[in-house]
């Protein structure tokens, strides 16, 4: 597996988990509503394991069969990610806010609750599709192996952020309430370059 495709993953994959959503907005009702962010956030880290597993699987078989519905699946999900940074920097700013979902006491159901979260956000399944299969290597590890590593990183990315998001939302709600406005609109960017990028580099491949 190419190390160096590794690592360029990691950073894309650790700078868009920063970006906010549902996964934020759960883990902030977690922290300030629920006994222990714990089960929330690790059911959420599990329901991302799933997807990625689902998404490693049928990916891997795809790209092995039909090679060109990788460069399909590049573009495509290159121009998802312009679309959520035009539609986040267009878009109103506002301070983060707790998920309004009803957190349970008992650490099972908070912990399907987060898998469902983000097993079932569409957000997070089409960059997973967009991501896993470009940065993988025709040589080496079949792909769906090496997309299983990278989803693996993911998840890591995902258990630290929300952790964090999670333990600091009463004090980033109360004290700092323009500092999720500015996450937000830096994310935005972020995702619009990311894309960019992405197409670019395709671009000349096919060139």
């Amino acid at each position: 597996m190419d190390v160096s495709l590794l690592v360029q993953f990691w950073v894309v994959a650790l700078l868009l988990a920063l970006t906010p959503g549902a996964d934020w907005a759960y883990a902030i009702g977690a922290g300030l509503r629920a006994p222990s962010v714990i089960p929330s956030v690790l059911g959420m880290a599990f329901g991302y394991l799933i997807v990625v597993c689902v998404v490693a699987v049928g990916v891997g078989a795809l790209v092995t069969e039909y090679p060109m519905a990788l460069t399909v699946l590049t573009i495509v999900g290159s121009a998802y990610l312009i679309y959520l940074g035009v539609n986040t920097l267009t878009s109103k700013p506002g301070a983060a806010t707790a998920s309004e979902a009803p957190l349970d006491s008992a650490a099972a159901a908070q912990f399907f609750r987060g898998a469902g979260v983000s097993g079932i956000n569409p957000k997070g399944l089409l960059l997973l599709l967009a991501l896993l299969p470009q940065f993988t290597s025709p040589t080496g590890w079949p792909s769906a192996a090496q997309m299983l590593v990278l989803g693996g990183l993911h998840v890591v990315n995902c258990l630290y952020i929300y952790f964090a998001v999670a333990l600091l939302a009463r004090r980033i709600l109360r004290s700092q309430p323009r500092a999720s406005a500015i996450v937000t609109r830096a994310s935005g960017v972020i995702m619009v370059l990311i894309g960019l990028g992405i197409l670019v580099e395709k671009a000349a491949e096919l060139l």
